[in-house]
């Protein structure tokens, strides 16, 4: 007889579009015989289109709610709430979780304003310590929730600098949490490691333990080796392969952005450059040429079978032409001479009932150019030297003149420049603009006598500037200063791995949402070969455009496609190809999804974390206080958090 599986309940606050969540439905562990799974009870996020990717890839419904109170919420706005806002309450987590209790939550609170891609400045605003609040509230809101009935583990997952930044929060949190009963551990991992992913990712966990109903240690997952990029990229279809869908195609890209990839080294970052010799604006020692398609302008044998046929199938990128050894006149041509042009001296076909030139040799080639005589003075123009046709009564007829005289004369001075040591000639009636007479005049004063009035000059940083007068628009308001607001030293851009290239055999860094080819190592040196189509002649340098150039290595230096980060992050399975391909998230931006992705938990990294936690909940249920294992503990071993609940029971008292 089978034992019916042992389910266990989570719930997620700021749950995004489901990373964690898909990790613990992934879970599955046996225990004595007994096979256990998890269930998950919802998710709460402000972000609408987060919450419908959650509920389509989790397949439980999402809340949208904020969960910032009135102070916060006008302090990172800097507005007032919209009418009918109001601030979320425990009822309302109750709610979102159908009413019922888990047995654990996943917080995932806004780490922008922990985040080490933030300067230090502004993370102290109001702004974004409010942002930072939410870590506060979240914890605070999941507590009161089930403060009867507690849920037996909390997770807070955040960003490795909330130990120094959010140092006073956490210690809030941690404080807060061993009031309901909890023991704390604060721990930094690897989800790369906890993974097994292609992505490096340091992390901070916080993990909390209700003693009085776990009193089972709970241990750390397995760590295991950083795979390589290529592992998992060679799963999947080409960049840009239409069967993969909109999320899998190449951005678009500058020409000149291109090019700086091209060269730089795989496994360096934009620094590689600096290497390259440039004179007079370009590359001293390199070319880049356009690169011959296979098979361009090819044409099959009539008994040869044909190539892919792509979706841009044209006789200049590719073997897309036949020699068709059929040939079958139409009936409307029989002489096979349509659009035929006959010489002056040879004689037509047979004049049949249908006369156009594209049904026949019915044209000439005629050597007159004159035309009947009653139109020979149709356009024409007369020489100077000649004599004129005959005047006719029509008018538009053999009336015009080669006139070698200068079309404006001295009498009207039409359009005419006065030197400056001449007069001028007599101002008329009609002279309102420099075609109507002498109006225009060869000044060769400086332009510097009108100082006063140029407009937008830009002075220089050793020159003085025009006069303060009260005109906003005009006067010299403009320096050339050489002054930089960037430090001499560059410090945070020299480690931001900007235009960074990751060889195919490396694992990449962690995928964050503002992730792009010029912000960080978001490229890839890729040895396969994709077939794009190239056009004959160079790019402007602003020019956008999908190009491939082989770089010095022989490989393609690509940025990473959309559904590449999502699978880094471990979201579905590459080597599915059906999952691959039912992968999509709300909407058409590359920009939105990439930050949704950046903000997920890898699912790979949560089914390891959710396995350990899953364990430690059946062995608890089976009375199991003891678990052999060389795993470092999570939280405080159970002796000492057993002598700490009854200190607490006897302050308490």
């Amino acid at each position: 007889m089978k034992l019916a599986p042992i389910v266990k309940t989570f719930f997620c606050l700021f749950g995004a579009i489901g990373g964690g969540a898909l990790g613990f439905k992934d879970s599955h562990v046996n225990v004595g015989g007994l096979d256990g799974h998890w269930e998950c009870l919802g998710s709460v996020d402000v972000d609408p289109a987060a919450n419908r990717d959650f509920a389509r890839l989790v397949g439980t419904r999402a809340t949208d709610m904020d969960l910032m109170d009135r102070e916060q919420y006008v302090a990172y706005h800097g507005h007032e709430p919209p009418p009918g806002w109001r601030e979320a309450t425990p009822d309302d987590i109750r709610r979102a979780a159908g009413f019922r209790r888990p047995n654990a939550v996943f917080l995932s609170a806004p780490c922008k304003g922990f985040s080490g891609l933030l300067s230090q400045a502004k993370s102290l605003t109001a702004k974004y310590q409010a942002l930072n609040r939410l870590t506060l509230r979240g914890v605070w809101l999941t507590l009161e929730a089930w403060a009867d009935d507690p849920p037996e583990l909390i997770l807070f997952e955040n960003v490795p600098r909330l130990a120094t930044r959010g140092r006073a929060l956490l210690d809030q949190i941690s404080a807060m949490l061993r009031a309901y009963g909890y023991a704390v551990a604060e721990t930094t991992h690897d989800c790369g490691e906890l993974g097994g992913l292609a992505q490096s990712r340091k992390r901070f966990l916080l993990v909390a333990r209700h003693i009085a109903k776990v009193p089972n240690l709970l241990y750390e997952p397995p760590r295991r080796p950083l795979r390589a990029v290529g592992d998992v990229l060679s799963k999947m279809p080409l960049p840009g392969d239409l069967t993969a869908g909109p999320m899998h195609r190449v951005p678009q890209l500058s020409w000149k952005t291109w090019v700086r990839l091209a060269f730089v080294e795989a496994g360096k970052d934009w620094r590689s450059l600096n290497r390259l010799a440039v004179e007079d604006g370009v590359l001293r020692d390199y070319l880049i040429v356009p690169a011959m398609h296979n098979g361009g302008l090819g044409v099959r044998r009539w008994e040869d079978s044909t190539g892919v046929v792509a979706g841009q199938s044209l006789p200049m990128n590719g073997t897309f032409s036949v020699a068709d050894v059929r040939f079958q006149q139409r009936a409307l041509w029989r002489d096979g001479q349509a659009y035929g042009v006959r010489r002056w001296e040879d004689s037509t076909g047979a004049i049949a009932g249908q006369q156009g030139p594209g049904q026949g040799s019915y044209s000439v080639a005629d050597p007159r150019h004159t035309g009947p005589a009653k139109h020979s003075n149709e356009f024409r123009i007369v020489r100077w030297s000649g004599s004129a046709m005959a005047v006719t009564s029509a008018h538009g007829t053999g009336q015009a003149l080669a006139d070698p005289r200068p079309a404006w004369d001295g009498r009207h001075g039409h359009l005419h420049v006065a030197g400056f040591e001449d007069t001028s000639r007599t101002v008329t009636a009609g002279g309102k603009g420099v075609q109507g007479g002498h109006l225009s005049v060869a000044d060769p004063r400086p332009t510097a006598q009108g100082r006063l009035f140029t407009k937008y000059p830009v002075a220089g940083w050793g020159g003085s500037s025009g006069t303060v007068i009260a005109g906003d628009d005009c006067g010299a308001y403009a320096v050339a200063d050489p002054r930089t607001s960037m430090s001499p030293d560059r410090a945070a851009y020299l480690t931001g791995g900007h235009l960074g290239v990751v060889p195919w055999s490396s694992s990449c860094g962690a995928v964050s949402a503002a992730a792009c080819h010029d912000n960080g190592r978001w490229s890839v040196a890729d040895p396969r070969v994709c077939d794009l189509v190239q056009v004959a002649a160079m790019p402007a340098a602003n020019d956008r455009l999908v190009a491939h150039i082989l770089a010095e290595d022989n490989t393609w230096h690509r940025p990473f496609t959309t559904l590449e980060l999502a699978a880094l992050q471990s979201l579905f399975d590459p080597e599915d190809p059906i999952e691959a391909a039912a992968f999509q998230l709300d909407g058409t931006s590359d920009q939105a999804w990439r930050e949704r992705i950046g903000n997920a938990v890898p699912r790979a990294s949560a089914r390891a974390i959710a396995d350990e936690m899953l364990r430690t909940l059946m062995l608890a249920d089976a009375g199991e206080t003891f678990q052999l294992s060389a795993a470092p503990v999570w939280v405080r071993p159970v002796a000492a958090a057993l002598m700490l609940a009854q200190g607490e029971e006897v302050c308490h008292g």
